[in-house]
Protein backbone atom coordinates (compact mmCIF):
# COMPACT_ATOMS: atom_id res chain seq x y z
CA UNK A 1 0.00 0.00 0.00
CA UNK A 2 2.74 2.45 0.87
CA UNK A 3 4.82 1.42 -1.95
CA UNK A 4 1.84 2.18 -4.22
CA UNK A 5 1.19 5.40 -2.73
CA UNK A 6 4.57 6.44 -3.27
CA UNK A 7 4.55 5.57 -7.01
CA UNK A 8 1.07 7.85 -7.24
CA UNK A 9 2.64 10.58 -6.10
CA UNK A 10 5.58 10.08 -8.19
CA UNK A 11 3.43 10.36 -10.93
CA UNK A 12 1.78 13.31 -10.13
CA UNK A 13 4.65 15.18 -9.48
CA UNK A 14 6.54 14.06 -12.59
CA UNK A 15 3.07 15.20 -14.06
CA UNK A 16 3.08 18.72 -12.60
CA UNK A 17 6.67 18.83 -13.69
CA UNK A 18 6.06 18.19 -17.35
CA UNK A 19 5.57 21.61 -19.31
CA UNK A 20 3.44 21.92 -21.77
CA UNK A 21 4.40 22.47 -25.59
CA UNK A 22 3.65 26.42 -25.44
CA UNK A 23 6.44 26.77 -22.26
CA UNK A 24 8.88 24.53 -23.28
CA UNK A 25 9.61 26.78 -26.60
CA UNK A 26 12.79 28.55 -25.77
CA UNK A 27 10.64 31.84 -27.42
CA UNK A 28 8.19 31.84 -24.91
CA UNK A 29 10.86 32.06 -22.16
CA UNK A 30 10.27 35.99 -22.69
CA UNK A 31 6.98 35.08 -21.56
CA UNK A 32 6.82 32.82 -18.74
CA UNK A 33 9.07 31.22 -16.69
CA UNK A 34 9.03 27.89 -15.95
CA UNK A 35 6.39 26.46 -14.25
CA UNK A 36 6.99 25.83 -10.06
CA UNK A 37 5.16 22.96 -8.50
CA UNK A 38 2.17 22.59 -5.93
CA UNK A 39 3.88 22.75 -2.57
CA UNK A 40 -0.12 24.09 -1.40
CA UNK A 41 2.11 27.45 0.11
CA UNK A 42 3.18 29.77 -2.93
CA UNK A 43 5.10 32.81 -3.17
CA UNK A 44 4.02 34.72 -6.55
CA UNK A 45 6.86 37.12 -7.54
CA UNK A 46 5.44 41.05 -8.70
CA UNK A 47 4.63 41.88 -11.94
CA UNK A 48 3.81 37.90 -12.57
CA UNK A 49 0.55 36.63 -13.29
CA UNK A 50 -0.26 32.18 -12.45
CA UNK A 51 -2.65 30.53 -13.91
CA UNK A 52 -4.56 28.05 -12.09
CA UNK A 53 -6.27 25.17 -13.17
CA UNK A 54 -8.32 22.52 -11.06
CA UNK A 55 -9.12 19.34 -12.38
CA UNK A 56 -8.01 20.61 -16.02
CA UNK A 57 -10.64 23.74 -15.63
CA UNK A 58 -9.62 27.45 -15.42
CA UNK A 59 -9.62 28.29 -11.81
CA UNK A 60 -8.31 31.27 -10.80
CA UNK A 61 -5.39 33.64 -11.03
CA UNK A 62 -2.78 33.83 -8.36
CA UNK A 63 -2.25 37.09 -7.32
CA UNK A 64 1.78 38.92 -6.09
CA UNK A 65 2.41 37.66 -2.66
CA UNK A 66 1.17 34.40 -0.84
CA UNK A 67 -1.16 32.11 -2.22
CA UNK A 68 -2.57 28.66 -1.24
CA UNK A 69 -3.32 25.72 -2.99
CA UNK A 70 -4.92 22.30 -2.92
CA UNK A 71 -2.55 19.47 -3.66
CA UNK A 72 -3.45 17.14 -6.05
CA UNK A 73 -6.22 19.22 -7.61
CA UNK A 74 -4.72 22.35 -8.39
CA UNK A 75 -2.32 22.51 -10.97
CA UNK A 76 -0.42 25.95 -12.27
CA UNK A 77 -0.99 25.84 -15.47
CA UNK A 78 0.70 28.95 -17.61
CA UNK A 79 3.00 32.06 -15.40
CA UNK A 80 2.50 35.24 -17.84
CA UNK A 81 4.84 37.84 -17.26
CA UNK A 82 2.98 41.64 -16.95
CA UNK A 83 6.62 43.40 -18.09
CA UNK A 84 6.51 45.40 -21.41
CA UNK A 85 7.58 43.06 -23.29
CA UNK A 86 10.12 43.47 -26.30
CA UNK A 87 10.04 41.47 -29.23
CA UNK A 88 12.49 42.25 -32.48
CA UNK A 89 10.42 41.74 -36.25
CA UNK A 90 12.30 40.08 -38.75
CA UNK A 91 13.61 41.74 -41.96
CA UNK A 92 11.00 41.27 -44.34
CA UNK A 93 10.19 42.34 -48.17
CA UNK A 94 7.76 44.98 -49.13
CA UNK A 95 6.49 46.40 -51.96
CA UNK A 96 5.64 50.01 -52.17
CA UNK A 97 3.01 52.12 -53.90
CA UNK A 98 5.72 52.91 -56.66
CA UNK A 99 6.91 49.35 -57.00
CA UNK A 100 9.82 49.41 -55.28
CA UNK A 101 10.90 46.36 -53.31
CA UNK A 102 12.05 47.18 -49.70
CA UNK A 103 14.14 45.54 -46.85
CA UNK A 104 12.50 46.19 -43.46
CA UNK A 105 12.64 45.26 -40.21
CA UNK A 106 11.75 46.31 -36.35
CA UNK A 107 10.87 46.16 -32.65
CA UNK A 108 7.78 46.15 -31.15
CA UNK A 109 7.07 46.17 -27.96
CA UNK A 110 3.76 45.02 -25.97
CA UNK A 111 2.21 44.37 -22.59
CA UNK A 112 -0.05 41.39 -21.52
CA UNK A 113 -3.01 43.15 -19.85
CA UNK A 114 -5.41 40.25 -19.46
CA UNK A 115 -3.27 36.79 -18.10
CA UNK A 116 -6.37 34.70 -19.20
CA UNK A 117 -6.74 35.38 -22.53
CA UNK A 118 -3.09 35.13 -23.35
CA UNK A 119 -3.39 32.02 -21.92
CA UNK A 120 -6.54 30.13 -23.52
CA UNK A 121 -6.82 32.77 -26.79
CA UNK A 122 -4.27 32.20 -28.66
CA UNK A 123 -1.45 28.77 -28.52
CA UNK A 124 1.63 31.69 -29.43
CA UNK A 125 1.03 34.85 -28.76
CA UNK A 126 4.06 36.25 -29.54
CA UNK A 127 4.21 34.42 -32.83
CA UNK A 128 0.83 35.66 -33.35
CA UNK A 129 2.14 39.06 -32.08
CA UNK A 130 4.74 39.19 -35.15
CA UNK A 131 3.44 37.28 -37.73
CA UNK A 132 0.45 40.19 -37.61
CA UNK A 133 2.92 43.11 -37.49
CA UNK A 134 4.47 41.28 -40.46
CA UNK A 135 1.50 41.57 -42.50
CA UNK A 136 0.22 44.70 -41.13
CA UNK A 137 3.28 46.28 -42.01
CA UNK A 138 3.50 45.21 -46.05
CA UNK A 139 -0.31 46.34 -46.16
CA UNK A 140 0.97 49.54 -44.90
CA UNK A 141 4.07 50.31 -47.00
CA UNK A 142 1.78 49.08 -50.48
CA UNK A 143 -0.44 52.24 -49.35
CA UNK A 144 2.71 55.00 -49.69
CA UNK A 145 5.48 55.90 -52.28
CA UNK A 146 9.13 55.17 -51.43
CA UNK A 147 8.97 59.09 -50.42
CA UNK A 148 6.70 59.46 -48.19
CA UNK A 149 7.87 56.30 -46.42
CA UNK A 150 11.20 58.31 -45.25
CA UNK A 151 8.97 61.00 -44.54
CA UNK A 152 6.10 59.39 -42.64
CA UNK A 153 7.66 56.63 -40.77
CA UNK A 154 5.98 57.86 -37.21
CA UNK A 155 2.63 57.61 -38.99
CA UNK A 156 3.59 54.21 -40.69
CA UNK A 157 4.26 53.36 -36.93
CA UNK A 158 1.31 54.78 -35.22
CA UNK A 159 -0.80 52.67 -38.12
CA UNK A 160 0.79 49.51 -37.21
CA UNK A 161 0.27 49.61 -34.16
CA UNK A 162 -3.09 50.84 -34.47
CA UNK A 163 -3.65 47.75 -36.85
CA UNK A 164 -2.14 45.12 -34.30
CA UNK A 165 -4.25 46.74 -31.63
CA UNK A 166 -7.46 45.74 -33.06
CA UNK A 167 -6.53 41.65 -33.93
CA UNK A 168 -4.74 41.53 -30.78
CA UNK A 169 -7.85 42.72 -28.17
CA UNK A 170 -8.86 39.12 -28.11
CA UNK A 171 -5.83 38.01 -27.22
CA UNK A 172 -5.35 40.09 -23.84
CA UNK A 173 -2.43 41.75 -25.75
CA UNK A 174 -1.81 45.49 -25.95
CA UNK A 175 0.68 46.69 -28.65
CA UNK A 176 2.44 49.92 -26.94
CA UNK A 177 4.49 51.17 -29.93
CA UNK A 178 5.95 49.76 -32.62
CA UNK A 179 9.39 51.39 -34.57
CA UNK A 180 10.59 50.51 -37.57
CA UNK A 181 14.93 49.62 -37.06
CA UNK A 182 15.97 49.71 -41.01
CA UNK A 183 14.79 50.22 -44.63
CA UNK A 184 17.21 48.85 -47.30
CA UNK A 185 16.26 50.00 -50.45
CA UNK A 186 18.24 48.17 -54.40
CA UNK A 187 21.46 49.57 -55.06
CA UNK A 188 20.03 50.68 -57.96
CA UNK A 189 17.41 52.72 -56.30
CA UNK A 190 19.76 53.99 -53.93
CA UNK A 191 21.97 55.77 -56.64
CA UNK A 192 19.22 57.27 -58.07
CA UNK A 193 17.92 58.86 -54.72
CA UNK A 194 21.57 59.78 -54.57
CA UNK A 195 21.56 61.64 -58.00
CA UNK A 196 17.97 63.26 -57.44
CA UNK A 197 19.88 64.57 -53.65
CA UNK A 198 22.60 65.99 -55.55
CA UNK A 199 20.66 67.71 -58.24
CA UNK A 200 17.90 68.96 -55.68
CA UNK A 201 20.83 70.21 -53.78
CA UNK A 202 22.34 72.09 -57.22
CA UNK A 203 19.26 73.31 -57.62
CA UNK A 204 18.75 75.20 -54.15
CA UNK A 205 22.59 76.36 -54.45
CA UNK A 206 21.48 78.27 -58.13
CA UNK A 207 18.18 79.27 -56.45
CA UNK A 208 20.25 80.63 -53.27
CA UNK A 209 23.00 82.32 -55.87
CA UNK A 210 20.42 84.08 -58.06
CA UNK A 211 18.53 85.27 -54.91
CA UNK A 212 22.33 86.44 -53.72
CA UNK A 213 22.48 88.26 -56.94
CA UNK A 214 18.96 89.62 -56.60
CA UNK A 215 19.39 90.99 -53.44
CA UNK A 216 23.30 92.57 -54.19
CA UNK A 217 21.32 94.21 -56.93
CA UNK A 218 18.84 95.55 -55.51
CA UNK A 219 21.32 96.88 -52.47
CA UNK A 220 23.07 98.66 -55.15
CA UNK A 221 19.91 100.71 -57.04
CA UNK A 222 18.98 101.27 -53.07
CA UNK A 223 22.24 102.96 -52.37
CA UNK A 224 22.32 104.56 -55.77
CA UNK A 225 18.89 105.66 -55.12
CA UNK A 226 19.79 107.02 -51.86
CA UNK A 227 22.69 108.99 -53.04
CA UNK A 228 20.65 110.44 -55.24
CA UNK A 229 18.03 111.96 -53.46
CA UNK A 230 20.82 112.69 -50.58
CA UNK A 231 22.64 114.69 -53.01
CA UNK A 232 18.98 116.59 -54.36
CA UNK A 233 18.31 117.30 -50.84
CA UNK A 234 21.86 118.45 -50.70
CA UNK A 235 21.59 120.67 -53.45
CA UNK A 236 18.24 122.06 -52.96
CA UNK A 237 19.42 122.86 -49.05
CA UNK A 238 22.53 124.62 -50.61
CA UNK A 239 20.33 126.85 -53.39
CA UNK A 240 17.82 127.93 -50.55
CA UNK A 241 20.71 128.90 -48.37
CA UNK A 242 21.95 130.60 -51.51
CA UNK A 243 19.11 132.28 -52.60
CA UNK A 244 18.80 133.06 -48.69
CA UNK A 245 21.81 134.62 -48.58
CA UNK A 246 21.09 136.57 -51.57
CA UNK A 247 18.22 137.88 -50.33
CA UNK A 248 19.72 139.20 -47.19
CA UNK A 249 22.53 140.93 -48.89
CA UNK A 250 19.82 142.78 -51.06
CA UNK A 251 18.07 143.86 -47.97
CA UNK A 252 21.45 144.58 -46.53
CA UNK A 253 22.42 146.76 -49.49
CA UNK A 254 18.38 148.39 -49.75
CA UNK A 255 18.71 149.03 -45.81
CA UNK A 256 22.49 150.59 -46.51
CA UNK A 257 21.46 152.60 -49.51
CA UNK A 258 18.58 154.25 -47.91
CA UNK A 259 20.46 154.68 -44.79
CA UNK A 260 22.54 156.86 -46.99
CA UNK A 261 20.14 158.82 -48.52
CA UNK A 262 18.64 159.69 -45.20
CA UNK A 263 21.89 160.74 -44.74
CA UNK A 264 22.46 162.56 -47.90
CA UNK A 265 19.09 164.08 -47.24
CA UNK A 266 19.83 165.55 -43.83
CA UNK A 267 23.41 166.82 -45.05
CA UNK A 268 21.53 168.82 -47.70
CA UNK A 269 19.55 170.21 -45.61
CA UNK A 270 22.53 171.55 -43.20
CA UNK A 271 24.01 174.87 -44.06
CA UNK A 272 26.06 174.35 -47.23
CA UNK A 273 24.56 171.65 -48.33
CA UNK A 274 24.25 172.81 -52.06
CA UNK A 275 28.47 173.21 -52.03
CA UNK A 276 28.88 169.94 -50.83
CA UNK A 277 26.54 168.32 -53.49
CA UNK A 278 28.74 170.13 -56.35
CA UNK A 279 31.32 168.87 -55.11
CA UNK A 280 30.10 165.01 -54.69
CA UNK A 281 28.45 165.67 -58.98
CA UNK A 282 32.03 167.23 -59.53
CA UNK A 283 34.01 164.31 -58.47
CA UNK A 284 31.48 161.69 -60.18
CA UNK A 285 32.22 163.36 -63.10
CA UNK A 286 35.78 163.22 -62.95
CA UNK A 287 36.00 159.48 -61.76
CA UNK A 288 33.19 159.16 -64.94
CA UNK A 289 35.32 160.24 -67.62
CA UNK A 290 38.56 158.42 -65.79
CA UNK A 291 36.60 154.82 -66.93
CA UNK A 292 35.82 155.96 -70.52
CA UNK A 293 37.16 153.67 -73.14
CA UNK A 294 37.60 150.89 -70.41
CA UNK A 295 34.67 148.64 -71.27
CA UNK A 296 33.55 149.84 -74.17
CA UNK A 297 35.09 151.13 -77.97
CA UNK A 298 32.62 153.17 -78.76
CA UNK A 299 32.14 156.57 -77.19
CA UNK A 300 29.47 159.44 -76.86
CA UNK A 301 31.18 162.42 -75.83
CA UNK A 302 29.66 165.83 -75.19
CA UNK A 303 31.20 169.19 -77.36
CA UNK A 304 32.62 171.16 -74.40
CA UNK A 305 33.70 167.70 -72.42
CA UNK A 306 36.16 170.14 -70.14
CA UNK A 307 33.36 172.11 -69.09
CA UNK A 308 33.25 170.71 -65.76
CA UNK A 309 31.49 174.06 -64.07
CA UNK A 310 28.85 173.99 -66.73
CA UNK A 311 28.55 170.51 -65.71
CA UNK A 312 28.06 170.68 -61.67
CA UNK A 313 25.28 173.49 -62.36
CA UNK A 314 23.35 171.53 -64.86
CA UNK A 315 23.44 168.47 -62.09
CA UNK A 316 22.34 170.95 -59.64
CA UNK A 317 19.66 172.85 -61.15
CA UNK A 318 17.88 169.63 -61.76
CA UNK A 319 18.44 168.58 -58.51
CA UNK A 320 16.86 171.72 -57.07
CA UNK A 321 13.57 171.45 -59.59
CA UNK A 322 13.21 167.89 -58.11
CA UNK A 323 13.55 168.85 -54.27
CA UNK A 324 11.28 171.78 -54.39
CA UNK A 325 7.62 170.08 -52.06
CA UNK A 326 5.58 172.23 -53.35
CA UNK A 327 6.09 172.89 -56.96
CA UNK A 328 4.08 170.23 -59.22
CA UNK A 329 6.23 168.24 -61.68
CA UNK A 330 4.29 168.65 -65.22
CA UNK A 331 5.12 166.56 -67.94
CA UNK A 332 6.58 169.12 -69.68
CA UNK A 333 8.77 169.98 -67.09
CA UNK A 334 10.10 166.68 -66.51
CA UNK A 335 10.34 166.47 -70.38
CA UNK A 336 12.94 169.43 -70.06
CA UNK A 337 14.63 168.03 -67.16
CA UNK A 338 15.35 165.02 -69.74
CA UNK A 339 16.41 167.14 -73.10
CA UNK A 340 18.55 168.80 -70.39
CA UNK A 341 20.46 165.58 -69.09
CA UNK A 342 20.56 163.68 -72.57
CA UNK A 343 22.06 166.85 -74.26
CA UNK A 344 24.14 168.99 -70.99
CA UNK A 345 26.03 171.39 -73.08
CA UNK A 346 23.15 172.69 -74.92
CA UNK A 347 21.74 172.14 -78.89
CA UNK A 348 24.06 172.69 -81.76
CA UNK A 349 22.40 175.84 -82.71
CA UNK A 350 22.83 176.88 -79.20
CA UNK A 351 26.27 175.90 -79.27
CA UNK A 352 26.78 178.24 -82.51
CA UNK A 353 25.22 181.28 -81.06
CA UNK A 354 27.71 180.88 -77.74
CA UNK A 355 30.19 181.10 -80.53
Amino acid sequence: MLRTLCRTGGLILQTQRTVPRLCVNPVQQRWASSLPMNTVVLFVPQQEAWVVERMGRFHRILEPGLNFLIPILDRIRYVQSLKEIVIDVPEQSAVSLDNVTLQIDGVLYLRILDPFKASYGVEDPEYAVTQLAQTTMRSELGKLTLDKVFRERESLNSNIVHSINQASDEWGIRCLRYEIKDIHVPPRVKESMQMQVEAERKKRATVLESEGTREAAINVAEGRKQAQILASEGEKAEQINKAAGEAQAVLAKAEAKAKAIRMLSDALTEQNGNAAASLSVAEQYVSAFSNLAKESNTILLPSNTGDISGMVSQAMTIYSTLAKPSMRVTPEVLEENREEAANPLGSPQEKGINE
